[in-house]
């Protein structure tokens, strides 16, 4: 779980980021979260936006994929946009989770 200062640090900057992931009529599938996975392992942090076409809202999107992939964390929620955050496996990866575990303590 994400304490607030965590939370804080993600939300800045995932400011400056355009949505990497689009979610559309096509909805939740196994493609999607995989895609998902695979951009967190890589990035630890995107941007997901809903479409006007995706009929899930961002809670249940971001419910979802928590249930799915059990590592991530839901950073922010606005509008039919929300931030996920989940440190990376590969080591040359984890410049974020390591600013992120910093302010853990």
């Amino acid at each position: 779980m994400l304490s607030g200062k965590q939370k804080r640090l993600l939300r800045s900057k995932a400011m400056t980021q355009r949505a990497l992931i689009n979610l559309g009529k096509g909805g939740l599938t196994h493609n999607f979260v995989q895609g998902v996975y695979d951009a967190l392992d890589a990035r630890e942090m995107i941007k997901i936006a809903l479409l006007p076409a995706a009929a899930e809202t961002p809670k249940e999107v971001g419910a979802y994929l928590h249930a799915e992939i059990p590592e991530l964390e839901v950073a922010q929620t606005i509008g039919r946009s929300l931030v996920v955050y989940m440190p990376s496996t590969k080591e040359d990866k984890q410049k974020l989770s390591k600013q992120v575990a910093a302010l853990a303590k």
